[in-house]
């Protein structure tokens, strides 16, 4: 009884001076001016998934290290330490740094892959700034230009796609966001950009009929002068959206429209509100 009492204590004692020990060589290694134990010991804690602790001896050796055999190896488990513990910026960084010193690496189409990708990480939401975004489409596409048999490829195609729609996103929002102010003439050439520029986005119908309610909406709030003009002008977004979408959801709201700017143009002699 008493020595399997003692047992316990006896291996938690134990796997605490294996822990304290390692802890010791750690620093111990840290501390020393070795750069070849500091290189052993990262590449080892690194293949263990100890990331945070091969990352700080890393940081100590990678100078020493430039111009070296080893230092290929040691660039890429430096970025890619990075890379793991989704430090994006410094990732993406460091995996171009390791592209342009190593071109002829067996590891180089992974670095620019892992590059191009903590960009797509970095992207934010589409109501901030899209500088990220455009980063990343840009490193993206070179990519897979340059890798187009890459087994990431599909990978990539889906990340580009994916930042594509943000960026309509963002476009889209800030025609409709004019819209909602009543800036019609800027919600007008936001919505036209925006068809211009997106010609494939499933937001194109929703475009085509914002600016013909913007276009009405300014026609219908002008001075007696402008109004016949503008209206024609918001007649001819109608039938384009006609040509387009006469079978959506929107087209009920659209005709109304429509009917409403017959009506005025009819008269000759427009409402003005303004």
């Amino acid at each position: 009884m008493f020595f399997r009492k003692m047992k316990i204590p006896f291996l938690l004692l134990f796997f605490a001076a294996v822990f304290l020990s390692s802890c010791s060589k750690y620093q111990q290694v840290l501390r020393s001016d070795d750069t070849g134990k500091k290189y052993a010991m990262a590449d080892s804690l690194y293949n263990r998934g100890k990331y945070k602790k091969a990352l700080v001896l890393m940081e100590n050796i990678v100078p020493a290290y430039r111009g070296k055999p080893q230092a290929e190896r040691l660039m890429f488990m430096y970025a890619n330490t990075f890379y793991v513990l989704e430090d994006f910026y410094l990732a993406g960084y460091q995996f171009e740094r390791f592209e342009t010193s190593y071109p002829k690496s067996d590891s180089v189409e992974v670095a620019s892959f892992r590059s191009a990708r903590s960009y797509f990480q970095l992207s934010p939401v589409y109501t901030l700034d899209q500088k990220d975004t455009y980063t990343a489409l840009e490193k993206l596409q070179t990519f897979v230009n340059r890798y187009p048999n890459t087994e990431y490829r599909e990978e990539a195609n889906s990340m580009v796609s994916e930042l594509r729609g943000k960026l309509e996103k963002k476009d889209f929002e800030v025609a409709a966001q004019y819209l909602r102010i009543s800036d019609y003439k800027a919600a007008i050439e936001g919505f036209d950009n925006f068809i211009s520029d997106h010609p494939g986005s499933t937001l194109r119908k929703n475009a085509f009929y914002g600016r013909m309610e913007a276009a009405y909406l300014l026609a219908t709030r002008s001075i007696p002068s402008l109004v016949n003009e503008r209206l024609l002008k918001a007649k001819g977004y109608y039938n384009a959206f006609l040509k387009y979408y006469k079978n959506s959801d929107l087209m009920q709201d659209a005709a109304k429209m429509a009917l409403d700017i017959d009506q005025r143009l009819a008269q000759e002699t427009p409402n003005s509100i303004k």
